[in-house]
């Protein structure tokens, strides 16, 4: 039995230093965090958001620069989402994070060409933007992981027709405020196991939305092309910063006399 559990605590040792050594290099090698930084930390309930408020409080406490965070979570109130709210602002505050509740709405059928589920997104993204402007923050970080990345990067180019993604720094110069994702370099996979290490509470999502996504249908897609071959992501990852242009059938601009 002690050898068992020596095992469990080495795999979970390395889990751990995984997950804080992709962390600390997305945050170093994009400059998401600045000397004096107050970071609005967007808590879902979700894994994601969950571990990304334990890495930043952790890091807070630890490395320079030093920064600050604040943790916020947005009731969409026409949404049948359940959130265990007194659950999330004691993880919060057990971290030593100030915790904010935000409550809005959305009327699908104020613009039919954007999908409910845009308009969901948009409105709990003003809902940031907000609260940021309200506590006095500088940036607003999102849970977005490596995957999550890939994944748009994959839905844009088969329904947009357009080679983009969810940069892990976005300047939002309109608002005066820039949204940065310190997990880019995470995946998924070791997200999972951490949320089964530290026990987070599972919130119920109940969005009437959800099934119009296809999300869901690119994971799929992401997970083949890692069958075929296992270094994929890191390939589609690196093809971001290798546009080869003369090698692409760019449409040329003609000159008319």
């Amino acid at each position: 039995m002690e050898e068992k559990n020596k095992k469990m605590q080495k795999e979970e040792d390395k889990l751990l230093r995984r997950i804080e050594k992709r962390f600390s290099k997305g945050v170093v090698q994009y400059g998401l965090i600045e000397e004096g930084d107050k970071i609005l930390v967007g808590l879902s309930g979700g894994k994601d958001s969950l571990a990304l408020l334990e890495l930043l409080a952790r890091r807070s406490r630890i490395y320079k620069p030093r920064f600050s965070a604040v943790a916020v979570h947005v009731v969409m109130t026409n949404i049948p989402y359940e959130s265990d709210v007194d659950y999330l602002q004691q993880y919060a505050e057990s971290l030593g994070v100030p915790f904010v509740r935000y409550e809005t709405s959305f009327d699908p059928t104020t613009d039919t060409r954007k999908s409910p589920c845009f308009l969901c997104s948009w409105n709990r993204r003003k809902a940031l933007f907000t609260v940021a402007k309200e506590q006095k923050c500088n940036k607003i970080a999102l849970g977005h992981h490596m995957d999550d990345i890939l994944e748009t990067l994959l839905m844009n180019m088969t329904f947009q027709g357009a080679v983009s993604t969810m940069p892990p720094r976005l300047v939002m110069r309109k608002f005066d405020m820039t949204i940065i994702r310190p997990m880019c370099l995470i995946h998924e996979s070791d997200l999972i196991e951490l949320a089964t290490l530290r026990g987070y509470r599972k919130q119920i999502k109940n969005c009437p939305y959800e099934k119009g996504s296809h999300r869901s249908d690119i994971k799929q897609v992401l997970r083949d092309l890692e069958k075929l071959n296992p270094e994929a992501r890191y390939s589609l990852w690196s093809s971001m910063n290798n546009i080869q242009e003369d090698m692409l059938p760019l449409e040329v601009e003609i000159k008319k006399d």
